[in-house]
């Protein structure tokens, strides 16, 4: 796929009312968001790369070129602080309601056990309580992110 057909893609994406898309060829996995910012992994034959390569699709700009960044991989481990990681799949929710104040934030001193957030599954909200006491680093996720298994969620120091 070259990139005329993944800007004609993008176009046809931005324009319809999907909030995701995924296509796969050939090997190689094509996704689109319009939820908020992540990052995706693209796959491409290993004669072509030799480093694992992600695909950055702002939500706010999916007509946006289409940017290819090399994984550091060191990144994540001079971030300060203890990653927790999500216990399952599912979408993030950083507040208990839209228009409710959000869980934590950066700065915040948290107790072990308090709610960092929820992950809704199957319908389901489930709490992410702090493992520990401490303060808040780093939020990794927006608010309805779709996050995976084992991804990182916060930092607490």
């Amino acid at each position: 796929m070259n990139l005329f057909e993944i800007k004609d893609l993008m176009s046809q994406f931005d324009e319809s009312s999907l909030r995701e898309f995924s296509f796969k060829q050939d090997g190689n996995e094509l996704r689109f968001s319009k939820n908020e910012r992540q990052e995706l992994p693209v796959s491409a034959p290993a004669s072509a790369i030799s480093e694992p390569v992600k695909l950055a699709v702002p939500a706010s700009d999916v007509n946006a070129e289409v940017a290819v960044d090399q994984v550091d991989s060191q990144s994540s481990q001079t971030a300060e602080g203890d990653l927790v990681e999500s216990p399952l799949v599912g979408v993030a929710y950083l507040a208990p309601a839209p228009d409710k104040a959000k869980f934590v934030s950066v700065g915040d001193s948290v107790k072990k056990g308090q709610t960092l957030m929820i992950i809704e599954a199957m319908k389901v909200m489930n709490e992410v309580p702090a493992p520990c006491d401490g303060v808040v680093t780093d939020i990794l996720v927006a608010d309805e992110d779709v996050i995976e298994y084992g991804q990182g969620l916060v930092r607490i120091k």
